[in-house]
């Protein structure tokens, strides 16, 4: 993934906080709509979810009906460290 990808999928707040609740553990839509506390709809939080999806950034599950996600931990890292030596060499 390049940065500006990267950028555009993380440039959203309800997006990080997404990506926030899904940091160490796997959850469903309807999970996700709880815990932002109704501030979202489920139709938005799949839009967001699509948006990270396509990028990379979260792992998917299914079980059954249920789609699970969990946060790809690896692949933020990776973007990251892209944006360091990319933008700060000199600080690695």
């Amino acid at each position: 993934m390049n940065s500006v990808t990267f950028a555009k999928a993380i440039s959203d707040e309800t997006r990080q906080q997404i990506m926030s609740l899904l940091c160490c553990d796997w959850h469903c839509v309807s999970d996700i709509v709880d815990k932002l506390s109704g501030q979202v709809t489920q139709p938005t939080v799949s839009h967001h979810l699509s948006i990270l999806r396509e990028a990379g950034l979260v792992h998917v599950r299914r079980e059954g009906k249920q789609v699970f996600y969990s946060l790809n931990q690896d692949a933020v890292a990776d973007c990251c460290q892209d944006l360091v030596q990319s933008f700060a060499p000199a600080t690695v």
